[in-house]
C-alpha cells in the first residue's frame, strides 16, 4: 500500500505537487506503522495482565488478609456461623485458630501440648502452597520456628523448626468429634486454649507466652472473596494497583526468575497505561472468568468437583491455585483431607431448593467415604461460598453426627430441604436456602478408594417433599 501511495505521486507533474504528495503518503505511512504499534501494545498488555492475574491472584487474598488479622498470635472464631467470610468453605467440625508467622525478626516459639484429641497442623506459603514442616499431628512440644536468613542461638528444651519462608500462614484444626463419634468439643476446647505461640523474645521474657485470642465470629466477617470479584470485575484497574503492591510486598516469597519478569513487564506495562485501559480491563476480567470456569466445570462423575493437587501445584498449574484460593482458599493436601464439591444434581441441574423440592445424598451400605477421622457435608451459598442461615443453626451432617440413622437397606441418606420434611430424622437433615446454593462433601484422614482418588460420590438427586417417606 505504502509503495503505491508513493508511486501515485510520480503522476503528478508539477514538483511541488508531487512534494506535497509524498508528505502527505509518508504521514500516512507513520500512522500506519503508530496504529499497528498501538495494537501490539495492546496485545501485549492483555496476555501480560492476563497471566500476571493468574499467575499471582492469591496473593491478593493473603496480603489483605495478612493485614486484618494476627501476626505471630494465633487466634480463632468463638464460633462457626453464617456471619463468617474471611475464607471460603469454612467447616463446622474443628474447632480452629490460624496465625501468619513472620519470622523476619527472629523466631517464633510454638507450643503444642498433649491431647488425645485429633488435630491437624496445616502450613501454608502465601499462594496456598503446602509446606512440609516437620513436626506430626502425634507430638507435643515447644518449636522454635527459624526464618532462612537467623542465626542465633534457641534456649534449651526447645525443638528448632527451619521454615523456608520469612511468611507463612499457620492453621491448626482439632476435630469436634472422634473417629468413634464421641464428643470431644470440651477437649478440643481445652486443646486450643492451651497452644501457645509468641516470638523469641516473648518466650523468653514469659515461657507461658499468650494464650489464643479466641475472637467473636463477627469480628471474622470480611468477605475478601466477594471483594476480589467485585474489584476484578467492575474496577480492574484498582484490582490490578493493590494485586501489584501485594505482590512487591515483603511478605510475597522471593520471585523465581520468571516470575520476576512477568512481575517487571507488567509493571512496565502498567506504568505506560494511557486513557486506553481497556487491554488492562478485559484482561483482568477474562482472568477472573478462566479461574472460575477452572473450578466450576473440573467435573467428574456425578459432576462432583475434585483436585487432588491442592497444594502442590506444579509450575503449569496456575489456574487450578488461582481456582481453589477462590472456593477453597485453605485446603489440605489430599494426604490430610479430601474434598468433594457440587453445584448440580447428577442430572447436571443446578442445585435450587424450594419449601416443596430438595435434594437427598444417599451412601449406598459400605460406600461412604473412608476415613481415619470423619467425613462431612456442608451447604453453602453460591457466591460468598459461607456457610446456609437457618433457623436451627445446623450447618453440617457428617459421619459423628449424633443419632445419625440408616436406612432399611444399611445406607446412609442426607435430605436437603429448606425445612426439616415430616418424617426425615432430624440428624439427616441439611438445611439449605430457598434457591441456589452448593454442597462439600470432605474426607479429613483418607483412606482406601478416596486416598487412592477412585472413590467417586453419589449423585445428589433432586427429590419433592411428596416423594419422601413419612
Amino acid at each position: 500500500m505504502e509503495r503505491g501511495s508513493l508511486k501515485h505521486c510520480s503522476h503528478w507533474s508539477d514538483p511541488w505537487s508531487r512534494l506535497l504528495c509524498r508528505l502527505i503518503a509518508g504521514l500516512a505511512i507513520i500512522v500506519v506503522f503508530t496504529g499497528q504499534s498501538a495494537a501490539r501494545a495492546q496485545d501485549g498488555a492483555y496476555a501480560t495482565t492476563l497471566k500476571y492475574v493468574i499467575h499471582f491472584y492469591p496473593r491478593w487474598f493473603t496480603y489483605w488478609q495478612e493485614k486484618f488479622t494476627s501476626t505471630n498470635r494465633l487466634v480463632g472464631p468463638d464460633r462457626m456461623a453464617p456471619i463468617y467470610h474471611d475464607v471460603v468453605a469454612p467447616n463446622d467440625d474443628t474447632l480452629y485458630v490460624s496465625s501468619f508467622m513472620d519470622l523476619t525478626r527472629e523466631p517464633v516459639i510454638l507450643t503444642i501440648p498433649t491431647t488425645t484429641v485429633t488435630y491437624s497442623l496445616l502450613v501454608l506459603d502465601p499462594y496456598g502452597d503446602v509446606l512440609p514442616i516437620g513436626i506430626d499431628n502425634k507430638t507435643p512440644g515447644t518449636y522454635a520456628l527459624t526464618g532462612p536468613d537467623w542465626t542465633g542461638t534457641l534456649p534449651a528444651g526447645v525443638t528448632p523448626i527451619a521454615v523456608t519462608l520469612n511468611v507463612t500462614q499457620w492453621i491448626i484444626r482439632a476435630d469436634k468429634f472422634s473417629p468413634s463419634g464421641e464428643d470431644q468439643i470440651p477437649k478440643a476446647a481445652i486443646f486450643r486454649a492451651s497452644l501457645r505461640a509468641g516470638t523469641l523474645t516473648e518466650y523468653l521474657t514469659d515461657p507461658s507466652m499468650t494464650t489464643p485470642v479466641i475472637v467473636p465470629v463477627e469480628l471474622a466477617s470480611i468477605p475478601f472473596k466477594g471483594l476480589a470479584d467485585v474489584l476484578s470485575t467492575k474496577d480492574s484497574i484498582e484490582f490490578l494497583k493493590e494485586l501489584q503492591t501485594a505482590v512487591a510486598s515483603a511478605g510475597t516469597p522471593p520471585l523465581s526468575p520468571d516470575e520476576q519478569l512477568l512481575s517487571e513487564r507488567f509493571n512496565q506495562l502498567f506504568e505506560m497505561r494511557s486513557s486506553d485501559l481497556s487491554a488492562f480491563i478485559k484482561a483482568t476480567r477474562k482472568a477472573h472468568s478462566l479461574i472460575v470456569a477452572d473450578y466450576v466445570t473440573h467435573k467428574g462423575t456425578n459432576n462432583w468437583i475434585h483436585f487432588t493437587n491442592i497444594g502442590i501445584w506444579s509450575d503449569a498449574q496456575d489456574l487450578d491455585r488461582s481456582a481453589i484460593t477462590e472456593y477453597i482458599q485453605y485446603g489440605n493436601g489430599i494426604d490430610t483431607a479430601a474434598y468433594y464439591q457440587t453445584f448440580q444434581d447428577g442430572n447436571a441441574k443446578p442445585l435450587s431448593a424450594n419449601l416443596s423440592k430438595g435434594y437427598v445424598l444417599t451412601f449406598p451400605q459400605g460406600q461412604t467415604p473412608e476415613t481415619s477421622r470423619f467425613w462431612s457435608v456442608t451447604a453453602y451459598v453460591p457466591d460468598s461460598i459461607t456457610l446456609v442461615p437457618n433457623d436451627a443453626n445446623k450447618y453440617v451432617v457428617g459421619s459423628y453426627t449424633p443419632g445419625l440413622q440408616t436406612n432399611g437397606d444399611g445406607s446412609t441418606s442426607i435430605y436437603m430441604f429448606p425445612k426439616l420434611p415430616i418424617g426425615v430424622p432430624a440428624a439427616n437433615w441439611l438445611p439449605v436456602p430457598r434457591g441456589r446454593f452448593n454442597i462439600m462433601l470432605r474426607d479429613y484422614g483418607p483412606l482406601g478408594s478416596v486416598a487412592s482418588d477412585t472413590y467417586v460420590p453419589p449423585p445428589v438427586v433432586a427429590t419433592k417433599v411428596s416423594q419422601l417417606p413419612h
